[in-house]
């Protein structure tokens, strides 16, 4: 885009140069031209007069009175009935020549090198050539400062398009004055709220439904399980077949969660955490640091957790956001391999901050739609649970005070990505 911008202002201003220096050239070059017969007939007029004078007086034809008048280098020639005269010196080549007529039929020629005209129309030329390329250079410049005015700001809404595709629904408030694309990063905003909106919904409704369902269907088991032991034995044939088939219902329903699941984690994958946790924090140090605060990153060497990059990099801005608007002092983050009991091993994220904590009465409501402690949206945080919880991992407040926001991922697995080897384990399990 950038490119396009300025190739189309630098061949616009090259037009309308050349378009304008042509004519320019060509009336400057003319307007020597006639300068200079100007100045040469103005001189034949001059000489002309002085021989009218003296033939008039009855006087001979004598040039030594009008020699002065003959410009340097110049010829003169005087032609009467009869009569010729001349003087000055010898031209070859191109001349510049006026003519004059004087009594008795007579007739002033006046002639100079054109060489002088011409080198002075030549310069003209140059320097008109000089300023179409001073205007097509600062057209240029003038050119590349706008591409780059309009450049950045376009590739800026392009990434938060990106991000937005990716997962990422943070708001960024950047505007670039410039009202089409101060519209467009309104409308992004505007999407990111929306679209966070709907996948804590989402979220919301998925859990509902599995937890009502689940219930329903354990009640209706245990209700079954009872007729399994009645004496009449036709009656607890029934309710066997019965019980097996809620069984084989609430296998469909662990399935169908799970599938939902995986659908909603498609996009995670393996990721090093030793580059990526670095990369995310990087964009946070600034605004940290203009509040007095700094942050500390410290994460394992060869550390993978299987995530989605989009959902991973706006989960870890919301806990960072939520340091800076909530906490104080430095803010930590650190990440480590969790070995489980069960053979499951897990990753660990830990933001944690040095202010005051989550007070005792948010502390049970803190992940809840619309709870904010500080006058936000209350949006993050819910936001930042579902989307963990899409990637199969968890978002859980393990310390009130300190502020401790730890998020669980799974470790991926040597089949998660095909062609990829993964490091051998390194105990055993």
């Amino acid at each position: 885009m950038r490119r396009r911008i300025l190739l189309a202002i630098v061949l616009a201003v090259t037009v309308t140069a050349t378009a304008l220096g042509v004519p320019l050239g060509l009336s400057a070059t003319a307007v020597v031209e006639s300068i200079t017969r100007e100045e040469l007939g103005a001189r034949a007029r001059q000489i002309a007069a002085l021989l009218d004078d003296q033939l008039s007086n009855g006087g001979d034809l004598d040039l030594d009175i009008v020699e002065l008048a003959v410009p340097p280098g110049g010829h003169l020639l005087v032609t009467l009935p009869g009569q010729r005269a001349e003087t000055g010196s010898t031209l070859e080549g191109e001349t510049v020549t006026e003519e004059e007529p004087i009594v008795q039929h007579g007739k002033v020629r006046l002639s100079i090198d054109a060489e002088p005209m011409r080198t002075t129309q030549t310069q003209v030329a140059l320097l008109v050539v000089l300023v179409v390329i001073a205007a097509i250079g600062g057209g240029t410049a003038v050119a590349t400062v706008t591409a780059q005015r309009l450049g950045r700001p376009l590739k800026h809404v392009a990434d938060r398009a990106s991000r937005l595709g990716a997962g990422d629904f943070r708001l960024d408030r950047t505007r670039y004055d410039i009202p089409e694309l101060d519209s467009v990063a309104e409308a992004l905003d505007a999407s990111a709220t929306a679209l966070a909106e709907l996948v804590q919904r989402e979220r919301e409704l998925a859990g509902d439904v599995s937890h009502q369902l689940r219930s329903r269907l354990t009640s209706l088991q245990l209700r079954i399980e009872e007729l399994t032991v009645v004496p009449d034995k036709e009656v607890a044939g029934e309710a066997q077949a019965a019980l097996e088939q809620a069984e084989r219902l609430a296998e469909v329903l662990d399935e169908l969660m799970a599938a939902a699941r995986e659908a909603r984690s498609a996009g995670a994958e393996p990721v090093d955490l030793a580059v990526d946790l670095p990369s995310i924090t990087e964009e946070w140090r600034a605004p940290l640091r203009a509040a007095g605060r700094s942050l500390k990153v410290r994460v394992e060497a060869g550390l993978y957790a299987k995530v989605s990059p989009g959902r991973l990099r706006e989960v870890i801005g919301v806990l960072l956001d939520n340091a800076l608007r909530h906490g104080s002092g430095t803010v930590t983050l650190s990440a480590r391999e969790s070995v489980g009991t069960s053979g499951n091993d897990t990753v660990v994220i830990e933001v944690t901050d040095m202010g005051p904590g989550v007070p005792d009465e948010l502390a049970e409501h803190v992940f809840e739609r619309g709870v904010s402690g500080g006058g936000s949206t209350g949006l993050g945080l819910a936001l930042a649970r579902a989307l963990v919880d899409s990637d199969g991992g968890r978002l859980e407040l393990s310390a009130k005070r300190p502020a401790t926001f730890t998020v669980f991922l799974p470790v991926p697995r040597a089949g998660d990505v095909q062609g990829v080897r993964w490091p051998a384990e390194r105990s055993p399990r």
